[in-house]
């Protein structure tokens, strides 16, 4: 056994009833429960944020790429649709098109690129919605960036 080992515990054993006969209790400051609370809710509100702020921000990314995708699809399916065609037709020739307004209506309908529409608006709405949501949370958002990066 190392001597400094022993050393120790020899003094130890001599100072053992002494130890333990003078404990006082020492008193807590006052508003210590309160602060430690204080410092769990803070730490709860900055994990929420952080979550929410990299979920808005990766959505919003992800809307913002698929957003001029969907348009240039959209965009391309009604060049090729003939859906313009239709249209020009009906607005040079106001007479036919008054005639046979239910035949020009169904192949418009017909022609037109749904699900390229539909793609295009999903796209734009969940950006529209996530600059709203990021806007209406910005305060909350920039607070936690600028504790963060600061």
């Amino acid at each position: 056994m190392h001597p400094f080992i022993v050393l120790i515990s020899r003094d130890m054993r001599k100072d053992y009833e002494k130890l333990f006969t003078n404990l006082e209790l020492k008193e807590l400051p006052l508003g210590l429960f309160d602060r430690i609370i204080l410092a769990i809710k803070r730490e709860q509100e900055l994990r929420h944020t952080r979550r929410l702020l990299f979920g808005f921000l990766s959505l919003l990314l992800v809307s913002l790429v698929v957003t001029p995708l969907s348009g240039t699809m959209l965009v391309n399916q009604i060049e090729g649709s003939g859906t313009a065609y239709f249209i020009s037709t009906a607005i040079s020739d106001l007479g036919t098109f008054f005639a046979l307004w239910q035949d020009f209506g169904l192949a418009i309908l017909e022609s037109l690129p749904v699900m390229g529409m539909m793609t295009f608006l999903l796209s734009l709405a969940v950006s529209i919605f996530t600059l709203r949501l990021f806007l209406h949370r910005k305060k909350l958002l920039l607070g936690y960036l600028i504790q963060r990066f600061a």
